[in-house]
């Protein structure tokens, strides 16, 4: 090669230069903005046209090819080309219109508020998840007056809920599983109020209790007399016509509530038992009048207490002693006249004296 040579070289034609194929990549964004079709078919022409017109290095011709395809996806998607998911509104109108003119609702654009299934009744946290699949947000607040902060969201029921079509958001109104749900969002809980069951059988005390609302899982049984120990609750079902109710917590018309505990004390008489009142209070007689530590031996010391010196089984006799015996009594419980003799239910000799307390009671003779 003759490095003197000044023989003019030809001139490149206009559209194999660099600025007219950065020109089409523009162009390609331009009309993909207004049609991804068009944009789609001026990028194909625009790839082709830099892999055969510039004499660019292949890595050259392959990042042009790129950025053209990338130029496209971006313009597209800026302009809303992309975008499937909203409907022809042309068509949804011509949908909505009947014959008369009047508008109807779309299937498509049904009210969510008839999608979410009604939840009272069930465990908050159930309710919330299943709102949330329905498309809802779920919000949550004590339907009592009280107030009370939402933790532990399965330990508590629906008794209200409202949702809001616009906001696609529904309200739950809850109280505490086991609790009563108020007659409205924000009212008293409705407690059931305790009956008057003294005096009473135990079998007609709990109907009553029933009857008012009252859980009888919620109820405990205790004795009146030292000398009998409380039924059980099935022992007190079987022999339920035999057990009074002589004094019971809470009083007539306090309310029962969840925590509550209502507590029946039990006496128990048959038509053979010298005994068949209850005492003026808790744990001040005995069954057994003679067991009484105030029992006498004679006369009415109470207004809830037999007269005589009677126990099971037959009247207080004297010996040629003075001393009296009163037939069946119960081993260390109290008596009152000292060197009284009587005998256990198994016939064990028994005799009134002075215990380690000072106090007269019954001991092995």
């Amino acid at each position: 090669m003759n490095p003197y040579d000044t023989t003019p070289h030809t001139p490149r034609p206009w559209w194999r230069t660099i600025p007219a194929l950065l020109s089409l990549l523009a162009l390609v964004a331009l009309l993909s903005a207004v049609s991804l079709g068009l944009g789609f078919f001026v990028m194909i022409a625009a790839v082709v046209a830099v892999w055969v017109l510039p004499a660019w290095r292949w890595y050259a011709k392959l990042g042009a090819t790129f950025g053209a395809f990338f130029l496209m996806l971006i313009s597209a998607g800026m302009s809303g080309q992309l975008d499937d998911g909203e409907p022809d509104k042309s068509v949804a109108t011509a949908q909505d219109t009947d014959d008369m003119g009047k508008e109807t609702t779309s299937p498509a654009t049904e009210s969510p508020t008839q999608k979410l299934p009604d939840y009272t009744g069930k465990a908050l946290d159930e309710a919330e998840k299943g709102a949330r699949a329905a498309g809802f947000t779920p919000g949550r607040h004590d339907a009592s007056v009280e107030g009370r902060p939402i933790v532990v969201r399965s330990a508590w029921t629906v008794c209200f809920q409202k949702p809001d079509t616009g906001a696609k958001s529904v309200a739950f109104a809850a109280v505490r599983t086991g609790e009563p749900c108020p007659s409205q969002d924000g009212g008293q809980l409705p407690w059931p109020t305790m009956p008057d069951v003294v005096g009473d059988t135990y079998n007609t005390a709990v109907k009553e209790l029933e009857q008012a609302g009252i859980d009888l899982d919620s109820v405990t049984l205790d004795d009146v007399y030292l000398d009998i120990d409380a039924p059980t609750a099935e022992e007190a079902v079987e022999e339920g016509d035999e057990w009074r109710v002589c004094f019971q917590r809470p009083d007539e018309n306090d309310e029962v509530t969840s925590t509550t505990t209502v507590h029946l004390d039990l006496g128990q008489w048959t038509d053979v038992d010298l005994v068949q009142e209850c005492p003026s209070r808790k744990n001040t007689t005995y069954k057994i009048p003679a067991n009484d530590p105030d029992y006498d031996g004679g006369g009415n010391n109470d207004s809830n207490k037999t007269t005589g010196g009677g126990s099971t089984g037959g009247d207080t006799s004297s010996s040629d002693d003075g001393s009296s015996s009163v037939g069946t009594v119960h081993p260390g419980s109290f008596c009152s006249s000292p060197g009284a003799t009587g005998v256990t239910k198994a016939g064990t000799p028994m005799v009134c004296g002075p215990g380690s307390d000072g106090r007269n009671r019954w001991r092995s003779s």
